[in-house]
């Protein structure tokens, strides 16, 4: 099984006989062509409306190859930035579709849509989407009922309300799985102090057989201070350095 970052949140994780594509938006490194030639059953998922987790690109495969099963969330057809007749599979939280390759849950999100949870032969797979603790920054000087505003995120929130939130997904997680052979969860320095939080909150909840970092455009390096935590709990972690790496799974 081999793991390839494309962008951002995008990755496309290869099996013996299926390819899966998360949360497509950009392909600097033009991994999905050669991809797309593979003759494998192949899974296109998008966890939520995002321009930044969801492009209409995704679309434009079919006429390559008429094989592809789309799976979705619900919130992009709710948001009309696609039409029913676009995706196979439809989901939102608890929802739950398999055939005979992979079982599918969608589990649920912090932000928009869901994040999801993917068994295929025999390993088990999490793709968090925009699942985090996003306003961690805010915690140490936050009081309960506060609202404050975000410059990064462009928004009023209560950060205190938002890590409940969070952390009660992740409890809904743990009633469908308790570990994973790999979970790609959001590092995001961008946000501020605290980024790490919502990363190693997941990791004290969950086994994890290996921590890949996503949700970053630039910056690496801060992505890889990640691993202090991920080697103090003896998981694996991907240092990814560049668009286009892969990795053995």
């Amino acid at each position: 099984m081999t793991l390839t970052y494309i962008f951002h949140s995008g990755f496309v994780l290869e099996t013996d006989s299926a390819i899966l594509v998360f949360d497509y938006w950009l392909d600097p490194s033009r991994v999905m062509p050669s991809v797309l030639k593979r003759q494998k059953s192949l899974f296109v998922f998008s966890s939520h409306f995002h321009e930044d987790h969801f492009t209409k690109e995704i679309f434009e495969w079919r006429s390559l190859r008429q094989d592809i099963t789309y799976i979705l969330s619900k919130d992009i057809l709710r948001h009309r930035r696609a039409n029913k007749e676009d995706a196979d599979v439809w989901l939102a939280k608890g929802g739950t579709w398999r055939d005979e390759r992979i079982a599918i849950w969608a589990l649920g999100s912090t932000d928009s849509g869901v994040s999801w949870i993917v068994e295929t032969e025999g390993r088990r797979i999490f793709h968090a989407g925009d699942l985090n603790n996003w306003y961690a920054k805010f915690l140490p000087t936050a009081v309960p009922g506060q609202k404050m505003y975000s410059f990064e995120m462009e928004e009023v929130f209560d950060p205190i309300a938002h890590e409940k939130q969070y952390l009660g997904e992740l409890k809904d997680i743990r009633k469908v799985a308790h570990d994973f052979d790999v979970v790609m969860f959001p590092i995001d320095g961008r946000i501020g102090n605290g980024y790490t939080l919502g990363g190693r909150q997941f990791i004290e909840r969950f086994k994890v057989g290996l921590f890949v970092p996503m949700h970053f455009t630039t910056g690496f390096e801060s992505v890889w201070r990640f691993k202090e935590f991920t080697d103090e709990a003896h998981i694996p972690f991907w240092a990814i350095s560049r668009e286009g790496e892969m990795i053995e799974v």
